[in-house]
């Protein structure tokens, strides 16, 4: 399985951006998605994840309200939609396919991640 992550670029505060991330093979949807970011020397954060259907999605409280997972099925693909952007969500975002289903904020209980795309939101 991999993930191929993109869309991330650099965009003024209050500007939005939608990041992708396409996943080969014919499995994926039966996978969790989940997406988390890293900004320089810190650790890697949980930014949100969607059910295999789409149909629940849950956010990291510094996120909700501004951001939106969804997902393709058809096209293998999941999104994340960036709105009202801030110097502090930048980082580099990956996203990740959880097998298990756990529907977690853990990065641990994630079995595949794509290579990350940066963001960088100036002020």
């Amino acid at each position: 399985v991999q993930l191929q992550a993109s869309g991330g670029g650099l965009v003024q505060a209050g500007g939005s951006l939608r990041l992708s991330c396409v996943v080969s093979g014919r499995t994926f949807s039966s996978y969790t998605m989940g997406w988390f970011r890293q900004a320089p020397g810190k650790e890697r954060e949980f930014v949100g994840y969607v059910s295999r259907s789409g149909g629940r999605t849950t956010y990291a409280d510094s996120v909700k309200g501004r951001f939106t997972i969804s997902r393709d099925n058809v096209k293998n693909t999941v999104y994340l939609q960036m709105n009202s952007l801030n110097p502090e969500d930048t980082a580099v975002y990956y996203c990740a396919a959880d097998r298990q289903n756990y529907g977690s904020s853990s990065r641990y209980e994630y079995d595949y991640w794509g290579q990350g795309t940066l963001v960088t939101v100036s002020s």
